[in-house]
């Protein structure tokens, strides 16, 4: 019986179809399609591309994001000032990418907030998924904004010096009156290419 080497559709998943998706479900600033956004902090777009080795663009890969609001404050009772929180900021958000590897979330300039590992500086968790992972990644976007609050994040420093800056975002302009970043993930590559992920 021939053996054959197992390819990425091999892996257990998920796949979702395009039609799990519906209209908003990628933006933080209001709590569903039909609200209205928030009026509290400063709405911005984040945009970038998934790929894996080579460059090739990974498609239909499933993102998520969640993060505190713009007072770096979150709607959960883990949070002590939950009750402060803003009312009309979702805080999480799901997206997928075209068939260029493409996505794109529109939220808030998250806060940051003091945590037992220290304080934190504005960022916001993205989660990947899809074909060809065994398992979700975990990567973290931070703020070119945030200079020092960047450098004395506890979660920013366990990456090495070198490899920081593929984990903040890059400014690319407005649209629609909202600045644009773009933060580009690259599952697979060399050191020099492939972004920082972190364990749960």
């Amino acid at each position: 019986m021939d053996t054959f080497a197992p390819v990425s559709q091999h892996t257990i998943g998920p796949f979702f179809p395009r039609t799990f998706f519906t209209e908003g479900d990628n933006d933080l600033t209001r709590l569903h399609a039909g609200a209205q956004p928030t009026a509290r902090g400063e709405a911005i777009l984040i945009r970038g591309r998934v790929t894996k080795e080579g460059g090739l663009p990974c498609i239909n890969m499933i993102l998520e994001a969640w993060q505190a609001d713009a007072e770096g404050r979150f709607k959960h009772p883990a949070d002590p000032e939950q009750h402060l929180a803003d009312p009309d900021f979702l805080g999480w958000g799901r997206a997928w990418t075209d068939a260029e590897g493409h996505y794109e979330f529109r939220t808030l300039m998250p806060g940051g907030y003091d945590d037992p590992a220290g304080r934190r500086a504005p960022h916001v968790n993205l989660t990947v998924m899809g074909a060809g992972l065994m398992r979700r990644v975990l990567a973290t976007l931070f703020f070119p904004d945030f200079t020092e609050a960047n450098a004395a994040d506890p979660l920013l420093v366990l990456v090495p010096e070198a490899r920081r800056a593929k984990i903040v975002a890059v400014p690319e302009g407005e649209r629609d009156g909202a600045r644009v970043f773009r933060f580009d993930i690259h599952l697979r590559g060399g050191v020099e290419e492939e972004t920082p992920f972190f364990e749960d």
